[in-house]
């Protein structure tokens, strides 16, 4: 059976736990798509991990973890990234890279800051890590494909190639320095060395492994409104984040997908540009930044302080109506047991309409939080195992979030710990 992990929002709504979690009773753990750009937090036995590239389920010695086609493959990333929790006392993962990924390039992360540096006021609020050059580069069939680094004579001809049109906006609009063929395939020798040990047919190994009724798990990263299709374009990352793309990302028939467990944050935050309508400021928001996540809320990539806001129903609503969600996973709802009265986005007005759907973005621009305020169990819920031990007022306002999405939610993380985990 293949279940997807994935995001309701902006990410950062706690998936790397919760694939974590479920990883004990995976064999397969999938990438499917994005890059290093935005990683997962995970604290477990060995310790507290920021993970990039790699899949959140490589703690466990009975899985394989699986980097997707749909990856965008940083080499050196996922390299120093197996090094370091190995190096950590964690068992050597076992991994295996699709010989259909794309990598990015050196010149991917120039382009990414020097187009955000040339953009100036106007930049996306990129994290520079070389995401849309790769994706452009990709769509636009100049990409390099893993399985090429095989073939010595096409990587020489298509190196001089790629050089040779990246150096005329090198030279032009960016005023920096070229690309040089020959350093450009050293960079694809030396990717080569590092990732060929990991590399196969992904897709075929998967419908073995489908036809041996393996458990798999796809996990997605950042979440549904940073969707370049569904999301609040143009402020959203270059590949798909919804389920529906894991089964192109890693190579399996839509049909397979059997469960979607869509994380829903108890509170809101986002990183980088973009709308957001729950958001919150000042001293409210600083001190929602501060209890928040574990250590506070910081990107995992960045480092970043997050933007912050209340729950957004209208928002999650939609972000889970496009995962296909099954279930909803309700993360970090510890967080909030210092407040007294919790309020909830439930709609937006837009012109003086007030609306319960997500609109397009330039709508959205102007869209005003509609909230309702729920009290406060004002109360640490940290180590309570079962639903029925929540304070009456903790209960309720799990309720009323899921009345209000229209989705049911069946875990509750109530705290950082792998085991901190509500079934309902």
């Amino acid at each position: 059976m293949v279940k997807a992990v994935v995001g309701a929002n902006w990410g950062d709504e706690g998936k790397g736990k919760i694939t974590d979690m479920l990883a004990e009773r995976a064999d397969i753990i999938i990438r499917f798509q994005g890059g290093a750009n935005a990683g997962h937090t995970i604290i477990n036995d060995y310790g507290k991990f920021a993970l990039h590239t790699l899949p959140s389920g490589v703690f466990y010695d009975h899985t394989t973890s699986i980097i997707g086609n749909g990856v965008a493959l940083d080499v050196p990333v996922l390299f120093k990234e197996i090094q370091s929790i190995i190096d950590r006392g964690v068992p050597a993962p076992k991994i295996l890279v699709s010989d259909r990924a794309q990598m990015v390039m050196s010149y991917h992360k120039n382009f990414d800051a020097y187009e955000e540096e040339r953009l100036g006021g106007k930049s996306f609020g990129s994290t520079k890590s070389g995401i849309a050059p790769f994706y452009s580069d990709k769509y636009a069939k100049i990409g390099f494909q893993v399985s090429e680094l095989f073939d010595e004579e096409l990587l020489k001809e298509k190196a001089a190639r790629i050089a040779d049109q990246k150096n005329v906006m090198l030279e032009h609009l960016y005023h920096k320095p070229l690309i040089k063929p020959e350093e450009l395939y050293h960079e694809l020798m030396e990717y080569k060395e590092m990732i060929e040990p990991y590399v196969c047919d992904t897709s075929s190994y998967l419908y073995h492994a489908l036809k041996e009724g393996k458990e798999i798990l796809l996990e997605g990263q950042l979440g549904t409104l940073k969707d370049p299709d569904h999301g609040i374009y143009p402020m959203v990352t270059s590949s798909s984040t919804l389920a529906a793309y894991g089964a192109i990302g890693a190579g399996i028939p839509p049909y397979e997908i059997k469960k979607v467990i869509t994380v829903c944050k108890a509170y809101s935050s986002a990183v980088g540009a973009g709308a957001f309508v729950s958001e919150i400021f000042g001293e409210e928001a600083d001190e929602l930044r501060r209890r928040g996540g574990d250590g506070g809320e910081f990107g995992a990539t960045t480092g970043r302080p997050r933007r912050m806001g209340w729950f957004d129903c209208v928002a999650s609503k939609y972000g889970c109506r496009l995962q296909g969600t099954t279930d909803v996973a309700f993360t970090v709802l510890d967080v909030l047991g210092y407040l007294d009265e919790i309020p909830v986005c439930v709609g937006y007005e837009i012109d003086g309409e007030v609306t319960k759907d997500f609109p397009v973005t330039h709508l959205l621009e102007k869209a005003k939080p509609v909230l309702t305020k729920l009290p406060g169990w004002k109360c640490d819920i940290r180590g309570i195992k079962t639903y029925e031990e929540l304070p009456e007022n903790c209960r309720k306002y799990v309720e009323f979030v899921e009345e209000q999405i229209g989705y049911p939610i069946t875990m509750v993380s109530n705290g950082p710990g792998r085991d901190d985990i509500i079934y309902r």
